[in-house]
């Protein structure tokens, strides 16, 4: 049987006490353990593990290395989403600054080029056309002359309508688009970035290592947990509250916690009650076998006295009722 398995059998027979009880009686004790917040590091992506920078139960700060995944397919990312980023801020350059003078010459000495080309095959035609009709030229030779000349006309159009975009520049709309796509590229350079950072796993918050499930150049799966810490934060009681006195003991009720082998008690407050049992469902149960349920709670432990203790040494919370807690005071 494990700790948590006893706890709770020994949990559940102090319940069955307090059942055969006075439900109003001043002292109701719920047996538990000492327990730190547990935080739990993922894989972010299925890579091996190239380094190991500390062991299990290592004390480390917030911001410490734990571990390394294999970086180099998101180096790649990165590399691939800079070039990305560069070409749109490139065109993004271009359009600002407009076509450069020595561009719009080289169109208009194409268009003047084409002119010329179109001048002549325009000729050609009229006289084609006119032997044809002397019965010197054949069809068949007037239409070239006609297909030649048509073609010419094509690239003529299309060079002046090119010069014509140079001297009118860039619109306002092609200037939202490359803006547009200068946002994305650095968007996902910026994603890229994050994503290969995250293959160096850090501790959030100042903690000891509480297990490292996998071993140097293992690959674990993407989402797996790759280490566990404890954090510093104050330490709690976790219990189990007896049926017997659920109903009065809510979230802020206050406890006095003792821990096996430490005299005193600490004072504590009930942070959360589970809403429902930890076995069978009440509603299932007679009303003899409803004092044998137990509920989990967790209770903060206020005395400074408290940060010092070790997780998982067993402690019991012990609950009094309003009309002691008065004679108390």
């Amino acid at each position: 049987m494990n700790r948590r398995s006893t706890l709770l059998a020994t949990s559940l027979a102090l319940a069955t006490i307090a059942a055969g009880c006075d439900t109003d009686r001043s002292e109701v004790i719920a047996v538990g353990t000492i327990e730190r917040d547990r935080v739990e590091l993922i894989a972010e992506a299925s890579e091996p593990i190239v380094a190991m920078a500390v062991r299990e139960g290592q004390t480390v700060a917030a911001g410490d290395v734990i571990l390394a995944l294999d970086e180099r397919r998101a180096a790649a990312d990165v590399a691939r989403a800079e070039g990305a980023r560069d070409g749109a801020m490139a065109r993004l350059a271009e359009l600002e600054r407009g076509p450069r003078s020595e561009r719009i010459d080289e169109a208009r000495a194409t268009v003047n080029g084409l002119k010329s080309v179109l001048d002549r095959d325009r000729r050609e035609l009229d006289r084609a056309r006119s032997l044809h009709r002397q019965g010197v030229l054949s069809q068949s030779a007037t239409d070239g002359a006609r297909t030649a000349f048509d073609s010419s006309r094509a690239q003529y159009e299309r060079a002046v309508a090119e010069l014509d975009a140079l001297l009118t520049g860039t619109t306002p709309e092609e200037m939202a688009q490359a803006r547009a796509a200068v946002a994305e590229a650095q968007g996902s350079l910026a994603l890229a970035r994050v994503r290969r950072e995250r293959l160096t796993v850090r501790a959030p918050v100042d903690g000891r290592i509480d297990a490292l499930p996998f071993e140097l150049g293992e690959q674990p799966p993407t989402g797996a947990v790759v280490a566990v810490m404890l954090a510093n934060s104050a330490p709690y009681a976790r219990v189990y509250i007896p049926e017997a006195i659920r109903a009065r003991v809510t979230d802020g009720s206050l406890a006095e916690v003792t821990v096996d082998g430490i005299d005193g008690t600490f004072v504590a407050r009930v942070r959360t009650v589970a809403g429902d049992p930890v076995f069978t469902p009440f509603f299932a149960l007679t009303e003899r076998d409803r004092g044998r349920l137990a509920y989990l709670a967790e209770l903060d432990l206020e005395d400074e006295k408290a940060a010092d203790l070790p997780v998982g040494i067993p402690a019991q919370a012990i609950f009094r009722s309003a009309a002691a807690q008065g004679s108390d005071g």
